[in-house]
């Protein structure tokens, strides 16, 4: 059984930094994809970042430039560096592990930490 537990949420000023961290447990880490997603409220559930098992990244557009992923498969860790934070990024941050032969095809996810940005 995989568990992820989130971590890092806060509240915090336009502008301002936080660093999410999502610390993974039950599963072979380093052979994950992971990912970051979102939801603020009254809105769907949208993906903000994603890091492969290579160590490639993506991003959504309106983090670009502002949000970085990490992953130290040494600490079984993904991390989510935001920087410049906006009030429309308030919403709760969700860890995410994708199916795969891993994980017996399975998804995951975190329980959520809340951000709140104030203007």
């Amino acid at each position: 059984q995989v568990q992820l537990v989130e971590s890092g949420g806060g509240l915090v000023q336009a502008g301002g930094s936080l660093r999410l961290s999502c610390a993974a447990s039950g599963t072979v880490f380093g052979l994950n994809t992971m990912q970051w997603h979102r939801q603020a409220p009254g809105k769907q559930r949208e993906l903000v970042a994603t890091i492969l098992r290579g160590g490639s990244t993506n991003y959504a557009d309106s983090v670009k430039g502002r949000f970085t992923i990490s992953r130290d498969n040494t600490k079984n860790t993904v991390y989510l560096q935001m920087n410049s934070l906006k009030p429309e990024d308030t919403a709760i941050y969700y860890c995410y592990v994708l199916p795969n032969a891993v994980n017996d095809w399975r998804d995951y996810w975190g329980q959520g930490t809340q951000v709140t940005v104030s203007s």
